[in-house]
């Protein structure tokens, strides 16, 4: 199963240092003996701009197995939704993936679970990945609500879906979120793996399990050595090149 690596560059990065970035990823991507032949059959590389550099990413990473997509869809593919963003313009632009049920979605803008199944729902039917997000606030994980929490968010968000495509389902913990603090090795081995056998309960075949929550280049390699922890979802150290590859490294 390939590894995952994607980027969240949440409200940065002009469409000019969007291009910029991607420029120089492809330059340590693609570089003669930088990486070995086969690196995109092992690895996974999806970027999720802004809105407005969604564009800017398309046109530079046509021709690439660099995949990307929006931050946020609306549960409609078009309409009078004014400020909104459409799935199928995003699908028009090649957009492969989009992220859904982010902790900052869910939390600031108050997206209710409902709302994020029929996000995935109209991924699904456009035959796009949703990169569906879950995890407990600091308050609901010292009361011990941490899996309660993460299974009723999974169960509702991925209700009435085809068990039989592809998911990718991304854990971060909120209180971990640009925090500097990072759950332990113990408490993501717990999760995820918790979370491994209630998606098979729930009888999903084609699914992977990021972490996401202060990803960095020093604690990438023993994160990813954790059971069913299948790549991550990284905020702040994916704004730059040359941390975001030092992660990538870290996986190889």
């Amino acid at each position: 199963m390939k590894k995952i690596f994607a980027a969240n560059w949440k409200l940065n990065k002009t469409p000019e240092e969007s291009r910029r970035f991607i420029i120089q990823l492809k330059n340590d991507l693609f570089q003669a003996g930088s990486f070995e032949k086969n690196f995109f059959e092992k690895n996974e590389i999806i970027l999720f701009p802004s809105a407005f550099s969604l564009e800017a990413v398309s046109s530079l990473c046509a021709g690439t197995q660099i995949g990307f997509g929006p931050q946020n869809i609306y549960s409609e593919k078009s309409g009078a939704f004014t400020g909104e963003n459409s799935a199928l313009v995003a699908q028009a632009m090649r957009a492969q993936f989009a992220l859904v049920g982010h902790s900052e979605r869910r939390e600031i803008f108050k997206e209710a679970d409902q709302l994020l199944n029929q996000k995935n729902l109209l991924l699904q039917s456009l035959k796009m990945t949703s990169v569906f997000c879950i995890g407990e606030t600091l308050q609901q994980r010292e009361s011990g609500q941490t899996l309660q929490v993460c299974f009723s968010q999974l169960e509702a968000g991925l209700k009435n879906l085809n068990a039989n495509e592809r998911i990718i389902v991304a854990y971060e913990p909120v209180w971990a979120i640009g925090t500097g603090r990072v759950a332990t090795i113990e408490q993501v081995q717990e999760v995820h793996l918790a979370l491994f056998s209630q998606l098979q309960k729930m009888g999903f075949g084609q699914f992977q399990l990021l972490y996401g929550g202060s990803v960095k280049p020093d604690n990438a390699g023993a994160l990813l050595k954790v059971p069913h922890v299948d790549g991550f979802l990284i905020g702040g150290a994916s704004l730059e090149v040359e941390s975001f590859m030092k992660i990538i490294k870290a996986g190889l």
